[in-house]
């Protein structure tokens, strides 16, 4: 089932984009995905996903622009946002009910962005169909050992001994600071400035709805072991080589920037930009990055077939 809580709207100020219209599906366990999708449908697909503790409200400021030249799906993850978390999270889960998703709206050939949280979920999806890839945009998102720096000593920790004393250090993010933390933490003060702390607050408001902070537990958790499948990732990106492109916060505070030359020696032909920003690059260069990926989806886009 499919519902539709508004109707798209063209963009004020700006007659050629148009604004996201968000709908629902009810999967067929039964959970409720929320998700926005905006620009023509024969157009090459963008399947967009955020990251921790976003939602697909993350893109809001790029999806008008990228719906010229992309049909824009931009779900909310399951526990995030307006979507339902589901009864056991986790990250293949999370692309099972992706994959679903795609399957039931018919999108066919796409490119996937990688942020955060996103990546597995996006990688996932790309490896159980990589005849559907036609590239993979890299947002601080990590797939190698190199990203994963002293900064995760606590949660390596847990992976290692799950006891309730690991768990207790490995989660002590979630609350209102550290949601905080995701978005400014690292930021030199007047690039933090430019982020209204409404982004967080919401973040944090949602994250105390019930059954999303179970979600939460559960994803640091599992990401362990999305971390033992980096190997599998190396061969999937070896043997596909998809046609990438990196934007990066080089301010990250929680994927080491070491990360990006893994992700070129990964994808040799990888066209890769380092910004003066954060984890959440798009809230503070929302339209440099837009540019970039439009240009990219255009550059590398198949040419239609002619009968």
């Amino acid at each position: 089932m499919h519902r539709a809580d508004s109707d798209s709207t063209r963009t004020a100020g700006d007659p050629g984009t148009v604004a996201p219209e968000r709908r629902t599906l009810r999967l067929e366990r039964g959970t409720e995905l929320s998700y926005l999708v905006a620009g023509e449908k024969r157009s090459p697909a963008l399947l967009l996903l955020h990251g921790f503790p976003s939602s697909a409200r993350t893109f809001d400021a790029v999806i008008p622009r990228l719906a010229r030249v992309a049909h824009v799906i931009a779900p909310d993850l399951p526990g995030f946002g307006r979507s339902e978390p589901l009864p056991s999270p986790s990250f293949p889960a999370f692309g099972r009910a992706i994959a679903e998703l795609l399957d039931r709206l018919e999108v066919g050939p796409r490119y996937v962005y990688l942020h955060d949280f996103g990546a597995p979920v996006g990688l996932h999806v790309a490896m159980e169909a990589p005849e559907q890839v036609l590239g993979l945009v890299v947002q601080n998102a990590n797939a190698h050992p190199s990203g994963l720096g002293p900064q995760w000593a606590d949660t390596r920790a847990y992976w290692e001994h799950p006891d309730a004393e690991h768990e207790a250090a490995a989660t002590a993010h979630l609350t209102l600071d550290g949601t905080r933390a995701q978005y400014v933490a690292g930021l030199p003060p007047e690039v933090a400035a430019r982020i209204p702390s409404s982004t967080w607050t919401e973040d944090w408001r949602v994250m105390n709805l019930p059954g999303r902070m179970d979600t939460q537990r559960a994803l640091i958790a599992d990401y362990g072991r999305y971390v033992a499948r980096f190997g599998e990732i190396a061969d999937y990106l070896a043997a596909r080589a998809p046609h990438a492109l990196m934007l990066w916060g080089r301010h990250d505070a929680f994927f080491d920037l070491d990360e990006t030359l893994s992700w070129m020696r990964s994808l040799p032909r990888m066209e890769a930009h380092v910004f003066d920003g954060g984890h959440f690059l798009l809230e503070t260069h929302a339209a440099e990055a837009a540019a970039l990926i439009q240009q990219f989806i255009e550059r590398t886009t198949p040419p239609a077939r002619t009968e």
